[in-house]
């Protein structure tokens, strides 16, 4: 029995004489060999990026890369490496624990001693409890590793203060439709074909890879294994070859604030046939429920206000109804509260006031409040005049007592200017009669 010959290489296999390439998919064949070819990073790659500017001075501090799957994390925390001549570790935080940091970190520990320098990789870096987070400060203080994480989610919620400390967060956007765009003619010429598509089918196609090169680059693909010979598919044919539908609008671009505009000043224009409509075109588009259920809870105060004060309460039970029930029974909960607050009546009082309370602050913050008001629980702050003069409200007449509540040095401000409409009448009436109470008190 004869010996087995050699493999000649991670990616070649021979079959009758000949050397070919082992099947590699799109994503692998295109990963950039450069920082140069990383496309649609521009704010952190470019000219003037933090990275570029990084990496003139050769050295490398630790880093938080943050953005959405399929933007090129992994590729350029790799190409980082290859830059900065560190050894190149990386490590899951789904699959890893403290065994496999442990592990980690003494391999980094025996480099350093030779001289030579790591670049760790922990992606899903948020997925690390506290504790094992913790963990990497004294390694990232005494050099042992550069770390570079990656994580999908907010840092300033998901990681520990201190580590965030001790590293720079650079975000990573999504791939706008140049970016794709330029994925899809590399795959163009890397495989010496055209897509099989029209004009119309490609934009569809960049809609549907939705920010991600990863997925645009699997969509493509999907698209060459489907095509027949010299078949090309118009948009409605690919979504029905993928059995996919393209976004109507992209998440992360104009089309996304576009619409919640569109559906924020239906609901204040209280047209709730409107407001179901751009409702219904950010769902079927893939937008997040909650984050549209978190705007509605935000319409509620800011335009409805006082005037209606159950308004704020059914937009909060539908987000918390959605976030029970889920898709897609939880999303009626969410239309019903957009009627609500469409067909509510339509105050800012409260929100205007609340903002012309925050301008005077700012502007006479060190004033103290006047010495009748304050408590006074001891014998010298008594002897001082702390709470001299104060009138129990309950025990007057009218349950109102009219003092004067701002600072000494401040004349008495009115910010709060509720309309004679939905509830805020009823407010206008009490602050009216209290007024009038108070008129009568000075004279």
């Amino acid at each position: 029995m004869s010996a087995k010959r050699p493999r000649e290489g991670p990616s070649l296999f021979t079959a009758a004489g000949l050397e070919q390439d082992a099947p590699r998919p799109l994503a692998d064949k295109l990963r950039p060999r450069s920082l140069a070819d990383v496309v649609g990073q521009d704010r952190i790659l470019g000219p003037d990026g933090a990275l570029t500017r990084m990496l003139e001075t050769r050295t490398l501090g630790s880093l938080i890369f943050w953005g959405p799957p399929g933007t090129g994390k992994t590729t350029v925390a790799r190409l980082l490496a290859d830059a900065t001549e560190l050894e190149f570790e990386q490590i899951s935080a789904v699959f890893s624990g403290v065994a496999d940091l442990k592990k980690v970190f003494d391999a980094a520990r025996a480099r350093r001693e030779v001289g030579r320098g790591t670049l760790l990789f922990v992606d899903e870096v948020h997925r690390f409890n506290r504790a094992q987070q913790d963990s990497f400060l004294p390694v990232m203080e005494d050099g042992t590793v550069v770390l570079v994480g990656a994580t999908t989610e907010n840092p300033s919620f998901e990681l520990n203060a201190a580590l965030l400390s001790r590293a720079r967060v650079l975000v990573f956007q999504s791939l706008d439709a140049e970016a794709i765009e330029k994925l899809f003619a590399r795959a163009e010429e890397v495989e010496g074909r055209k897509l099989p598509l029209d004009a119309d089918a490609r934009a569809s196609l960049v809609r549907m890879a939705d920010g991600d090169g990863r997925a645009a680059l699997t969509l493509v693909e999907e698209v060459w294994r489907a095509a027949r010979e010299g078949e090309v598919f118009n948009a409605d044919e690919l979504q029905d070859v993928l059995q996919r539908r393209a976004p109507i609008y992209d998440k992360s671009a104009d089309g996304h604030y576009n619409l919640i505009s569109a559906l924020h000043k239906s609901v204040r224009g209280s047209d709730p046939d409107a407001a179901l409509y751009y409702l219904a075109r950010m769902l079927d588009a893939g937008e997040d429920p909650l984050y549209l259920a978190r705007r509605i809870v935000r319409m509620a105060i800011e335009d409805i206000g006082l005037a209606d004060p159950q308004a704020l309460i059914v937009a909060n039970a539908a987000k918390d109804a959605y976030d029970f029930l889920g898709s897609p029974e939880g999303e009626l909960a969410i239309a019903q509260a957009v009627i609500y607050v469409a067909t509510a009546p339509k105050s800012n009082a409260a929100y205007t006031a609340f903002g012309a309370a925050k301008r005077v602050a700012k502007e006479h913050g060190s004033l103290l409040p006047p010495k009748h008001i304050l408590n006074s629980p001891t014998r010298l702050m008594q002897d001082e005049g702390y709470g001299a003069g104060y009138e129990y409200d309950h025990d007057t007449a009218e349950g109102f007592s009219g003092q004067n509540y701002f600072p000494d040095q401040l004349e008495r401000q009115t910010f709060y200017d509720p309309p004679e409409r939905g509830f805020e009448r009823e407010i206008r009436k009490r602050l009216d009669y209290w007024a009038k109470l108070r008129s009568g008190k000075k004279t």
